[in-house]
């Protein structure tokens, strides 16, 4: 399989973020008075429609590279798991009894233990920091709160404040 066939994502080549334009088309173009009820449900669900499809493939562009930062952090944590449980079990047994040429055979085993857990606090802490790495989508946030202009019992008091769909 090749990236060329389209089937995977070659994960050395970035993300774009850019997301084209969908352009609503003028809702204005019709002479004044010549318009019906039924054109203007039409432009209104047809400019509803587009914008909620803009938005959607803004968050899809915004998210797809931090979704990317999620799945390293969590790989990470997994990682110090699996690290701590089953790889360096054999490791901390040859420690304990190492120990037990200086220690009593009960102290080397609780000194091992509690070595094990400082490792894989240290593992998972390392993974929570790249978690917390990740951010919001920004111009998604912006985007939505703008909708609120569109908001049928806030429109005009919106409108009033200058803050209307094309102001």
């Amino acid at each position: 399989m090749s990236n060329n066939d389209g089937l995977y994502t070659d994960p050395n080549e970035p993300v774009a973020t850019r997301v084209n334009s969908i352009p609503l088309h003028d809702v204005d173009t019709r002479p004044a008075g010549k318009g019906s009820i039924g054109d203007l449900v039409s432009d209104a669900t047809s400019q509803i429609s587009t914008l909620v499809r803009s938005e959607i493939e803004l968050a899809k562009a915004e998210i797809t590279g931090e979704a990317k930062k999620a799945g390293l952090g969590g790989g990470l944590l997994g990682a110090a798991g699996v690290i701590a449980l089953f790889s360096l079990f054999f490791f901390f047994v040859f420690l304990a009894e190492l120990l037990t040429l200086w220690i009593a055979r009960w102290a080397a085993w609780l000194i091992i233990f509690i070595v094990m857990l400082v490792v894989a606090a240290v593992l998972a802490v390392v993974g929570l920091k790249k978690l917390k790495t990740i951010k919001a989508p920004k111009k998604t946030v912006e985007s939505v709160q703008e909708m609120k202009n569109l908001v049928p019992g806030k429109a005009t008091k919106n409108l009033e404040q200058g803050r209307g769909l094309y102001s």
